[in-house]
Protein backbone atom coordinates (compact mmCIF):
# COMPACT_ATOMS: atom_id res chain seq x y z
CA UNK A 1 0.00 0.00 0.00
CA UNK A 2 1.22 3.52 -0.69
CA UNK A 3 2.47 5.61 2.20
CA UNK A 4 1.99 8.92 2.90
CA UNK A 5 3.37 11.67 5.17
CA UNK A 6 1.49 14.80 5.90
CA UNK A 7 2.56 17.59 7.38
CA UNK A 8 -0.61 19.16 8.99
CA UNK A 9 -1.67 23.01 10.07
CA UNK A 10 -4.60 24.32 11.63
CA UNK A 11 -6.62 26.44 10.02
CA UNK A 12 -8.28 29.07 12.24
CA UNK A 13 -10.93 27.25 12.55
CA UNK A 14 -8.91 24.35 13.57
CA UNK A 15 -7.24 26.32 16.26
CA UNK A 16 -9.50 27.26 17.80
CA UNK A 17 -11.31 24.20 18.32
CA UNK A 18 -8.22 22.40 19.40
CA UNK A 19 -9.80 20.99 22.52
CA UNK A 20 -11.00 18.68 20.18
CA UNK A 21 -8.11 17.71 18.43
CA UNK A 22 -7.84 14.10 19.83
CA UNK A 23 -11.53 13.72 19.28
CA UNK A 24 -10.54 14.45 15.59
CA UNK A 25 -7.50 12.32 15.37
CA UNK A 26 -9.47 9.20 16.05
CA UNK A 27 -12.65 10.17 13.75
CA UNK A 28 -9.64 10.62 11.23
CA UNK A 29 -8.52 7.13 11.91
CA UNK A 30 -11.98 5.33 12.00
CA UNK A 31 -12.04 6.72 8.13
CA UNK A 32 -9.08 5.97 7.25
CA UNK A 33 -9.73 1.88 8.12
CA UNK A 34 -13.13 1.95 6.80
CA UNK A 35 -11.28 2.87 3.22
CA UNK A 36 -9.07 -0.02 4.11
CA UNK A 37 -6.06 2.30 5.15
CA UNK A 38 -4.10 2.54 8.28
CA UNK A 39 -2.84 5.31 10.34
CA UNK A 40 0.47 4.11 11.77
CA UNK A 41 1.03 7.84 13.59
CA UNK A 42 0.24 10.84 14.40
CA UNK A 43 1.52 13.54 16.30
CA UNK A 44 1.51 17.04 17.56
CA UNK A 45 4.58 19.20 16.97
CA UNK A 46 6.05 21.92 17.62
CA UNK A 47 7.28 24.96 15.22
CA UNK A 48 5.92 25.22 11.68
CA UNK A 49 3.58 22.36 11.30
CA UNK A 50 0.81 21.28 14.03
CA UNK A 51 0.63 17.75 13.52
CA UNK A 52 2.21 14.85 11.23
CA UNK A 53 0.75 11.80 10.38
CA UNK A 54 1.72 8.52 8.19
CA UNK A 55 -0.75 7.29 6.90
CA UNK A 56 -1.56 3.85 4.21
CA UNK A 57 -3.80 3.55 1.78
CA UNK A 58 -4.86 0.68 -1.14
CA UNK A 59 -4.30 3.18 -3.60
CA UNK A 60 -3.60 6.59 -4.41
CA UNK A 61 -7.32 7.42 -5.34
CA UNK A 62 -8.32 6.49 -1.74
CA UNK A 63 -5.67 8.47 -0.12
CA UNK A 64 -6.53 11.39 -2.12
CA UNK A 65 -10.56 11.03 -1.24
CA UNK A 66 -9.55 11.03 2.41
CA UNK A 67 -7.49 14.14 1.61
CA UNK A 68 -10.15 16.04 0.30
CA UNK A 69 -12.82 14.99 2.51
CA UNK A 70 -10.38 15.52 5.71
CA UNK A 71 -9.54 19.12 4.47
CA UNK A 72 -13.28 19.80 3.18
CA UNK A 73 -14.40 19.98 6.73
CA UNK A 74 -12.08 23.48 7.19
CA UNK A 75 -10.06 21.92 10.26
CA UNK A 76 -6.52 21.91 8.69
CA UNK A 77 -4.44 22.11 5.86
CA UNK A 78 -1.66 19.63 4.67
CA UNK A 79 1.50 19.09 2.80
CA UNK A 80 1.26 15.42 2.06
CA UNK A 81 4.19 13.45 0.39
CA UNK A 82 4.45 10.17 -1.03
CA UNK A 83 7.21 8.19 1.32
CA UNK A 84 9.04 5.03 -0.01
CA UNK A 85 10.10 2.39 2.01
CA UNK A 86 13.53 0.31 1.69
CA UNK A 87 12.15 -2.18 -0.65
CA UNK A 88 10.36 0.26 -2.54
CA UNK A 89 13.59 2.30 -2.98
CA UNK A 90 15.35 -1.02 -3.82
CA UNK A 91 12.93 -1.31 -6.56
CA UNK A 92 12.82 2.30 -8.21
CA UNK A 93 16.87 1.50 -7.61
CA UNK A 94 16.99 -1.08 -10.32
CA UNK A 95 14.76 0.44 -12.60
CA UNK A 96 17.88 3.02 -13.13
Amino acid sequence: MPTYISLVKWTDQGAKGARDTVKRAREFRADVERRGGKLHSIHWTQGQYDLVSVVEFPDEQTGMAELLTIGSLGNIRTETLRAFNESEMEEIIRKM
